[in-house]
């Protein structure tokens, strides 16, 4: 094998490499961002992180929209 046969499958590792790190890094996010923010419902966020982003990409911003929007508080009752 040559120096350009050996560059290119260097390349097409790295490449690899860098996409998976992007998909569990994208996976993540949701989840990571809720419990930084004490979501209450932190654990279906980060389910759904990885399932919308799994099974359709397209449902995936909905996930991480929801990691940011918090429910409001019940005031105590008096």
């Amino acid at each position: 094998m040559s120096f350009i046969d050996y560059f290119a499958c260097f390349v097409l590792i790295f490449l690899l490499a860098t996409g998976v790190a992007i998909f569990v890094a994208m996976g993540m996010a949701p989840g990571y961002i809720a419990r930084q923010r004490n979501h209450p419902w932190a654990t279906g966020v980060e389910v759904a992180g990885w399932v919308t982003l799994i099974c359709g990409f397209v449902l995936w911003p909905l996930s991480l929209i929801w990691a940011f929007v918090d429910v409001p508080r019940r005031e105590a009752q008096k």
